[in-house]
């Protein structure tokens, strides 16, 4: 059985793809991303909320508006905020380092 985990940051440009590639590689997840931003490369919908067991946010701020706008689709779903700021590029080696380090302990044993 597999967890389903989806990563959000604002503009689904660097922190939560790269968080989505790195752990797409554990077969006991799977994994999207979304941005909060309506011009977001995949901006987030209800469908993708209602989708997620647990949802990773990249900041504080993601939280709050994941809280305020999609309140009716989060019953029953754990959000834990990372906080990671937004000073990092796609697959850059310090993202990577830090997502493993914080992802990591929430996830069943491979």
């Amino acid at each position: 059985m597999t967890i389903k985990i989806l990563f959000i940051c604002s503009q689904n440009k660097w922190r939560s793809p790269t968080a989505e590639q790195i752990f797409s590689e554990n077969s006991a997840v799977e994994c999207l991303s979304a941005g909060l931003n309506h011009d977001a490369e995949n901006p987030l919908t209800p469908e993708l909320v209602s989708w997620a067991e647990i949802i990773f946010v990249m900041e504080r701020k993601h939280k709050e508006k994941l809280s305020t706008n999609y309140q009716a689709q989060l019953l029953n779903t754990r959000i834990i905020c990372l906080n990671i700021k937004d000073n990092y590029k796609f697959m850059q080696p310090e993202l990577i380092k830090l997502l493993k380090s914080k992802v990591t302990p929430f996830l069943p044993p491979i």
